[in-house]
This record gives structure tokens, C-alpha cells and sequence, in this order.
């Protein structure tokens, strides 16, 4: 049996509210040396922003990042996994969806965690190059 989400999530994922500036989320996302934040309104998760995000949504479309909020620029159409879920679960709508990461979020929509695919790599046990570089510390 695959095990569950919350096996090999990330806990506590970093989290901005919908008003919050791109700016805002590219200091976190450096100071913590991670790709994405997940975007909440009133605690529940409504998106998710990249580093992508920022960069093509508003960097090359000339947006002031200290002035424009998150919910102009995130995605807000997301796939999300509870943390009971088993894994395959997760891998499976990881492929359907073409999407790297999973944001993990409670029966009330909370987020709880976030798991990617190099955690899915470490938990069946692969040996690899995807393995070993999630193993690997940030490239700050």
C-alpha cells in the first residue's frame, strides 16, 4: 500500500493572503529559497503563486510588483489532495493535471502542507537523478 500524503508533504507550507503583493512573495520565496507560496482568503486556499507567475504574468507584462496583489496574477483553478490521500493518488493527478506540485488542504480548504513530484520520487524509494536532487539543498 502507497503510503499517505501527509507521509512526505511538506508541512506548514508558506502561506500570503490574497491581498498581499508580488513583492511580498518574491522575498519569501527567496528568504526561503522555495518556488511557490500558496495564497489564502480568510485562512482557505484560493491559489497558488510561482516564481514562474511573477515572472511571466507581471515582470515581462511591466506590472509594478509592489503595488499589484497576488489575486490578480496567481492561479486560482488548482488540484488539491487531502493529507489521507495515499500517494498514487497524488502521482496520478500530478500527470492528469501536468502539474509539479500539489497543494494539501484540510475538509475546510486550510492548507495543511504542499507535496511535489521529488517528494513522490523519495517516497516509492527511486534511485535516481529526480531522487537525488530533491535530496539536495537549495540552490539560493
Amino acid at each position: 500500500m502507497p503510503p499517505r500524503v501527509s507521509d512526505v508533504m511538506t508541512v506548514e507550507p508558506l502561506t500570503l493572503p490574497l491581498d498581499a503583493t508580488l513583492y511580498e512573495a518574491a522575498r519569501i520565496m527567496r528568504d526561503e529559497g522555495i518556488g511557490d507560496v500558496l495564497v489564502t482568503y480568510a485562512g482557505r486556499l484560493c491559489g497558488v503563486i510561482t516564481d514562474r507567475d511573477i515572472v511571466v504574468r507581471a515582470v515581462a507584462e511591466s506590472r509594478d510588483t509592489s503595488l499589484t496583489p497576488l489575486g490578480d496574477v496567481c492561479t486560482a483553478e488548482l488540484t488539491t489532495v487531502r493529507p489521507y490521500d495515499d500517494t498514487g493518488t497524488a502521482a496520478r493527478l500530478m500527470s492528469e493535471q501536468a502539474v509539479r506540485r500539489l497543494p494539501v488542504v484540510d475538509d475546510e480548504q486550510r492548507p495543511v502542507g504542499i507535496i511535489c513530484i521529488g517528494d513522490l520520487a523519495m517516497a516509492d524509494g527511486q534511485v535516481g537523478p529526480l531522487s537525488e536532487i530533491s535530496k539536495a539543498p537549495p540552490n539560493n
